[in-house]
């Protein structure tokens, strides 16, 4: 059980860089166009629906980790308080909500502009709220330790 809870955690580690760097793409695709006339092409939808699908893999891996040790007190959080890691989880859950709503509303927005307002505001949250979640004082990089 402690090697699947290592394999877990190394891989929601690596998987943490991917959905920040899959973000920020998203938002260099869409903050500039909101100034302009610029159509909404499948190049624009790309990086958000990959930011979206990255959210989700992190959160069932956080859920896998937190079902595995997560909830007994061991594994990354055992140094904290058992109320962070609900908000750890909380906040993953609600972040791959609104990595969803930035997905979904821009196909369906009526207008190109619209849709560009709709992806950079829903991906600009969902980074928020990744970025209050991440638990910063853990190892950056941890790879099978």
């Amino acid at each position: 059980m402690a090697t699947l809870y290592l394999i877990l955690l190394t891989f929601h580690n690596i998987t943490r860089w991917l959905v920040l760097i899959a973000g920020v793409w998203a938002l260099i695709r869409t903050v500039p166009a909101l100034s302009g006339d610029k159509e909404f092409t499948a190049a624009d939808r790309r990086p958000v629906v990959l930011f979206a699908g990255s959210v989700h893999l992190q959160v069932v891996l956080g859920l896998l980790l937190f079902g595995l040790l997560g909830s007994q007190g061991a594994g990354a959080f055992a140094d904290r308080s058992s109320s962070y890691q609900w908000q750890h989880v909380g906040l993953g859950l609600i972040a791959a909500v609104t990595a969803t709503l930035a997905s979904a509303l821009s196909k369906r927005a009526a207008t190109d502009r619209a849709k560009f307002r709709v992806a950079a505001l829903w991906t600009a949250v969902t980074l928020l709220i990744l970025l209050v979640s991440i638990p910063w004082w853990r190892p950056l990089l941890r790879l099978f330790s």
